[in-house]
């Protein structure tokens, strides 16, 4: 057999022109969801990201602005701009791009965003209601998993799901968001012992380690569904923790890379901040 792909592309786009009826309905009682971005630095992978965000806005006719800094932005000054940006009411969501320059805390950038305009979903207290299963802006590509894994029905409720990562951006949001759809979460890392004998047992395996073809089909359980977050460039390709040729001959669902996962949390970025726009607003 050979596992069905799931296109996060494809998704993403219809994700989108949804959103973009939304946004039009929106501006008829005179809101305007408005997207800020900060970039400190020029590393080129995060302004290739940025850019993509800037343009996933654009085509759903949402308002987006990018504020670029010099590498030499002090903490205190990005402090005072994430202030004024909480207290401006045109501006529904506000991102700091990370990694941010080693001289700033990230941690103090994330807290410093009002959590009302967290549209990544990493503030606390935004952390704090997921893990306590109430409504909040959801970290964006843990999200994305969610919606991919709903739009292709796949059961989730009683699934053993195994994510091969801990990172606070993926792997441990994306283990409660499954818990609290009533799956079984096991959570592995780069200190576990016989990786393997984990992952086949996961009847739905997500791997997100940052490392080039970590698994391969040998690893993957008959019929389970995998996906792919891994995103890496190998001799100048793109390419996921997952050997997709070996793995999709056992999985029955599988996610490329490139045109996978990724898509899909700039599209989650988009409709966090539609929310954000609506609840500040107070409109439906």
């Amino acid at each position: 057999m050979s596992a069905e792909v799931i296109y996060g592309n494809v998704l993403a786009e219809e994700l989108r022109s949804e959103m973009k009826q939304e946004v039009q309905e929106l501006s008829k009682q005179n809101v305007y969801p408005k997207l800020v971005v900060v970039i400190i630095g020029e590393d080129p992978a995060s302004m290739s990201y940025v850019k993509g965000k800037q343009k996933a806005s654009a085509k759903v006719g949402m308002d987006s602005d990018l504020i670029e800094l010099p590498e030499s932005t002090s903490q205190d000054e990005l402090l005072a701009l994430i202030e004024k940006l909480n207290g401006d009411d045109t501006v529904h969501g506000i991102l700091v791009q990370l990694p941010v320059p080693d001289h700033i805390d990230d941690q103090a950038v994330i807290e410093a965003i009002d959590p009302k305009k967290d549209v990544d979903g990493f503030h606390p207290s935004n952390v704090g209601k997921m893990l306590t299963g109430q409504d909040t802006f959801y970290p964006c590509t843990p999200y994305g998993i969610l919606v991919m894994l709903k739009r292709a029905n796949i059961e989730l409720e009683g699934a053993h799901v195994v994510i091969v990562g801990r990172s606070n951006l993926v792997g441990k949001p994306v283990g409660q968001l499954l818990l609290n759809e009533n799956a079984t979460v096991t959570h592995c890392h780069s200190r576990t012992k016989d990786l393997r004998s984990h992952t086949k047992k996961a009847d739905i395996l997500i791997v997100a380690a940052g490392k080039a073809d970590l698994l391969s089909g040998e690893d993957v359980k008959e019929g389970a569904v995998v996906i792919d977050v891994g995103v890496n460039r190998v001799d100048g390709k793109l390419t996921g923790d997952v050997e997709f040729d070996s793995a999709k001959e056992v999985a029955s669902y599988i996610t490329p890379v490139p045109k996978g996962v990724g898509p899909m949390t700039i599209t989650m970025l988009l409709h966090n901040t539609i929310k954000a726009a609506k609840q500040i607003h107070n409109v439906q």
